[in-house]
């Protein structure tokens, strides 16, 4: 990243390709040279085109539709903070999206908390520490609904123990195994920021001192963006807004399993409800680690994984759903974030440059105060 000052503005540059980029183009890369070797690719093409077109755009328009659920579940996040209309919250949170799908290093994020911030009277760093808040609720309820669906009488008969093997790939894990190390990560950061919120103050003289070891140009960005963080956490205060926002996550989840369980039946795949909840809770463990934009690679590795190896569906059948679904989300809400951010005026390189503008801007409006400089 580089600064320039032009006209006494600071512009902020930001690399296309870092190395957390580049890593995530490897693994995308490499999932998907091992999902797709050794499968009949015309096949493949022609399960996608014997597709039901009409239930597709429907399923289409289900997973889009997850997204005024998540710009109203914002509302619900942020009112500690500020009330905010609701079509400012649904530009950034597409264009946020539109940012993950497009840019490298999930700077889609950062942009979302960016683009509510410049429309909105909503601090960026509030901003962004909602956006931590929703991931948690969203991880909370990911794993409740993949153990739901395990416990379903029509989940496929393996055991918690069975290893089971990637399609084309020489890796062997257990269902159980996985979903058990999913939970003690959800639970252990849950556990964090229960610690957090009950106990701010302890916290951060806590953390203060674990860092007092590092440099003080290091140490001190870390002490203040755990104060701004703990900043944007009020809906966890407040029991209304906390029963509010786990209301909207529980239906966004349910909701967004709806899109996947009609694109089943648009590629003639007679599944179950619980195939769709477990479906998308997998897809959303299998996205959340580095990838290249559009999550290209990971999505089409689990999807095949879940659809074929847990359901018995034909490889090639469960690719061409891969392809055809992940379209079908990726898309719509793709045009829909361009066309918020063209209306914004933001750029491209404004929108790259979203995660320094961020950090830039934790570093200039929480500035410590004269004792506690000298007490880190």
């Amino acid at each position: 990243m580089k600064v320039a000052r032009t006209g006494g503005r600071r512009t902020v540059r930001h690399p296309w390709l870092d190395w957390k980029a580049v890593l995530g183009i490897i693994i995308s890369a490499a999932v998907l040279y091992f999902t797709f070797r050794r499968m009949d690719l015309a096949s493949v093409m022609g399960e996608l085109r014997a597709a039901d077109p009409f239930l597709l755009v429907l399923s289409a328009a289900a997973v889009t539709g997850v997204f005024w659920i998540r710009a109203w579940r914002w509302r619900a996040i942020l009112s500690p903070i500020a009330d905010t209309p609701f079509r400012s919250r649904f530009a950034a949170v597409t264009i946020g999206f539109m940012g993950n799908n497009l840019l490298p290093a999930r700077v889609g994020e950062f942009m979302r908390a960016y683009a509510l911030s410049r429309s909105e009277a909503v601090p960026i760093v509030s901003s962004f520490a909602s956006l931590v808040i929703e991931r948690i609720f969203d991880g909370i309820l990911v794993i409740v609904l993949l153990f739901g669906a395990m416990a379903m009488p029509d989940f496929p008969p393996f055991s918690g123990t069975q290893e089971i093997t990637l399609p084309g790939m020489d890796v062997t894990f257990t269902i159980s195994g996985l979903a058990r190390g999913a939970g003690v990560i959800i639970g252990g950061a849950l556990v964090v920021v229960v610690l957090l919120v009950v106990f701010p103050r302890p916290a951060v003289r806590a953390l203060e001192q674990v860092v007092r070891i590092l440099p003080r140009r290091v140490r001190r960005p870390i002490v203040d963006a755990l104060e701004s963080f703990l900043g944007g956490v009020g809906v966890l205060r407040e029991p209304g807004q906390l029963a509010v926002t786990s209301a909207w996550s529980i239906g966004l989840w349910v909701y967004n399993a709806v899109g996947a369980w009609i694109a089943f039946h648009a590629f003639g795949l007679d599944l179950p409800f619980t195939a769709a909840l477990f479906f998308q809770s997998a897809i959303a463990l299998a996205v959340s680690l580095p990838s290249a934009p559009g999550y290209f690679g990971l999505y089409h590795g689990m999807a095949v994984f879940v659809l074929s190896t847990l359901w018995g569906a034909p490889a090639e059948l469960a690719a061409a759903y891969a392809i055809g679904f992940h379209l079908a989300g990726f898309i719509p809400v793709t045009l829909i974030g361009l066309y918020y951010a063209w209306r914004m005026g933001m750029s491209l390189g404004e929108a790259a440059a979203s995660e320094e503008i961020v950090e830039q801007t934790v570093e200039r409006e929480i500035r410590p105060r004269t004792d506690r400089d000298e007490a880190v």
